[in-house]
């Protein structure tokens, strides 16, 4: 009998094993990251006391995502964000949130938020009268969308996206991301741009000479 349930319960550690790579990788895709801001911060519609929440990815696709903003014990969901894939360079092992310029007396905005090791991460979609005012401070274009803004997450993932510019104008985002953004896969030149001429490169190649010919004179009196 014993033997019996000895069996049982290894079988059952067994299937628990086998499912907790499962577990992890559901984590991952979501992108769980727990924050804590020891100052007011703006999210597009909401400014979020100082505190601790989450952020996790609730709605993954190749041109607009969805944001999660939840409370500290991941109870409740406080507001959901629509945002648009944005690139970096180089990845960091944390999580990073750039931020908007703006007065120094008011709550900062979060421009995007980047999970530990990701190229890309999350640029949010402002209503369309605040990216107004933060492209004027920012002087540079700002995800929008109309408003009023919806609620529902699937409303909100098709909302229409523009961006404003300083000036006020609306633009259309792949303008956007064009400027912003730099091709992940792209090649590197394959010849220098032909800004100058190639004497520098003849008086460097005349130096390693020099050089290599005094080496060669003091090895050969070391030998001798």
């Amino acid at each position: 009998m014993v033997s019996k349930w000895s069996g049982v319960a290894f079988c059952v550690l067994v299937m628990m094993i086998m499912m907790l790579p499962n577990a992890v990788m559901a984590d991952e895709s979501n992108k769980a990251t727990k924050v804590t801001f020891n100052e007011p911060v703006e999210v597009p519609g909401l400014v979020l006391s100082p505190g601790t929440y989450w952020f996790t990815l609730a709605d993954d696709s190749s041109d607009r995502n969805l944001v999660e903003i939840w409370n500290a014990d991941r109870t409740r969901v406080i507001k959901i964000v629509l945002a648009i894939p944005d690139y970096r360079l180089k990845p960091t092992g944390k999580t990073v949130i750039n931020f908007e310029e703006g007065p120094s007396d008011a709550p900062e905005a979060i421009h995007s938020w980047f999970y530990p090791g990701d190229n890309y991460g999350q640029e949010f979609v402002y209503p369309r009268s605040r990216a107004t005012q933060l492209a004027k401070q920012t002087n540079r274009p700002v995800l929008s969308t109309p408003e009023p803004t919806p609620v529902e997450a699937q409303e909100i993932k098709q909302a229409p996206v523009n961006a404003v510019t300083p000036s006020g104008d609306e633009v259309e985002v792949t303008e956007v991301i064009a400027t912003e953004q730099v091709t992940p896969d792209a090649e590197p030149p394959s010849s220098l741009p032909k800004t100058g001429s190639h004497l520098p490169l003849v008086g460097l190649t005349g130096l390693l000479a020099l050089g290599g010919s005094f080496t060669l004179r003091v090895a050969a009196r070391r030998i001798f």
